[in-house]
């Protein structure tokens, strides 16, 4: 492993480690507040959601580059590598698809456009976003089956007599099919980007058109409405650099057949944690509530930090 594969992956796991602290927070903000009120809203909903994968996929993550730092120090010889892919592929899937319907979600409340579907889909977001989640759910788990394939594939091969596994023509037959349907499930993770960009982009059209008719009836930038809606613009660009740079991360990593710990690997590893834990903290800033959680837990410690002494 190189100096740089090393610094690389060292900024990787820093990445993943706030990755997981940023959505700690929010998921445990969202949840309290869902709990609370005994009511779910469908932003709470998609947020819930997003945070939890992401949670569990930078941990994923963490734990997987480790293991593979222990391979190269000869800790252990075995790769067990694979044993990873499912839940890689089902939590990275997940993420792609609740980031996208964020996306959405912001675009169908925020922007002010008047054709006809868009106020069908104004009317009956809510309903419509737990469907959206559940499908999403299921996506993700069936684009994990193929990969978990190949984890009681190899175990049979290490378990069955040597006469069945010396089947090769049937051993190439499911490689074909399995090579197939994980380029048909990697393939179709271009419909959520599809949809991150488009709801994105009519957002950012929206929110300008009426940022352009304020400035036309407002003294100057220093207008607060006008402000907010150029911080809005500013957030959501940044949300859609930040979810393409992480979707060709992604699929550098799942496409191209690097090196374990290579330089290559390792930079996709870094700009995959980078782009996942700015978009949780760049969401974080966004929204007070899931500020006033962090403040709490400050408060308290301070309180009982006199109360102490």
């Amino acid at each position: 492993m190189t100096p740089f594969a090393v610094l690389f992956l060292s900024v990787a796991i820093i990445a993943f480690l706030a990755g997981v602290l940023g959505n700690g927070i929010i998921l445990a903000a969202s949840s309290s507040s869902c709990i609370g009120s005994k009511t779910w809203p469908p932003y709470d909903m998609i947020v819930i959601s997003l945070s939890s994968s992401r949670f569990i996929f930078h941990f994923w993550n963490i734990l997987y580059l480790f293991i593979n730092i222990l391979r190269e120090h000869s800790y252990f010889k075995e790769d067990i590598s694979f044993v990873f892919n499912p839940g890689y592929i089902f939590f990275s899937y997940s993420s792609l698809w609740f980031g996208a319907w964020l996306s959405v979600f912001y675009c169908i409340k925020v922007a002010s456009f008047t054709q006809h579907f868009f106020i069908w889909l104004k009317l009956r977001i809510a309903r419509l976003v737990p469907w959206m989640l559940l499908t999403s759910w299921l996506c993700s788990f069936t684009a994990a089956i193929p990969f978990a394939w190949d984890v009681y594939r190899v175990h049979e091969n290490f378990t069955a007599p040597l006469s069945m596994t010396n089947s090769s023509a049937r051993r190439t037959t499911w490689n074909d099919r399995l090579t197939l349907l994980k380029n048909l499930w990697n393939a179709s993770t271009a419909l959520p980007l599809i949809l991150s960009v488009v709801s994105n982009i009519l957002l950012i059209w929206s929110l300008w058109i009426h940022t352009r008719h304020m400035q036309n009836n407002a003294s100057g930038f220093g207008d607060p409405s006008l402000e907010a809606h150029m911080k809005a613009i500013k957030s959501v660009f940044s949300f859609l650099i930040l979810y393409i740079i992480y979707f060709i991360s992604l699929l550098l990593l799942l496409y191209s057949e690097f090196l374990s710990l290579s330089i290559e690997e390792s930079i996709c590893e870094t700009l995959l944690a980078a782009c996942s834990t700015a978009h949780t903290f760049v969401l974080f800033w966004s929204n007070p509530k899931f500020q006033e959680l962090p403040a709490r837990i400050w408060q308290h410690i301070k309180c009982r930090r006199c109360w102490n002494e």
